[in-house]
Parts: structure tokens; sequence; C-alpha cells
């Protein structure tokens, strides 16, 4: 966990979506960790629950620095990654 909190992208690697979030973390200096949803099978199963049973990517997992709980967004705006940092 970084000082400013974690990010944890779902993602696969045709999704226009991510690929637009990742640049606007990189761009703004946001670190976050990628997992690619079709070569982690684990993983297929954190997506399924956050969208009713959905493989919806961006699937994004907040942990906040100031130790708020886990915020886990579908297809986030960078501002709500931002927010959800900053709880």
């Amino acid at each position: 966990m970084t000082a400013q909190g974690n990010v944890i992208m779902y993602s696969t690697t045709w999704c226009g979506y991510c690929r637009r979030l990742k640049s606007q973390l990189d761009r703004e200096g946001i670190a976050y960790t990628e997992i690619d949803i079709e070569q982690d099978p684990s993983a297929v199963a954190v997506v399924e629950k956050a969208n009713n049973g959905n493989r919806t990517v961006p699937t994004v997992v907040v942990t906040p620095a100031g130790g708020a709980p886990d915020v886990t967004m579908t297809n986030p705006s960078l501002a709500e990654v931002k927010q959800a940092l900053a709880a």
C-alpha cells in the first residue's frame, strides 16, 4: 500500500475503457496494480461478485490511505478514483 492508498484495477487487454483509465491514472501519477482477468482465473470471481455475476471491466478496488473501507467501482472516472483515495 502506498501513502496515497492502494488501487487495484481488474481489466482485460482488449478493453478500451481500461486503457483510458490506465492512461489517466498514469498521467496523474496514481499508482495501481493491474490484474488481467483473462490471465488470472481467481480475479474473475472478484469481478463477478462486484458486478452481479457479470465480467465487467474495469472493476477497480480502492483501499483509501485514511483507513476507510475498501471502495469497489465499475468503470469509474478518474475523479471517482481520486475521491475514493481521499476518503
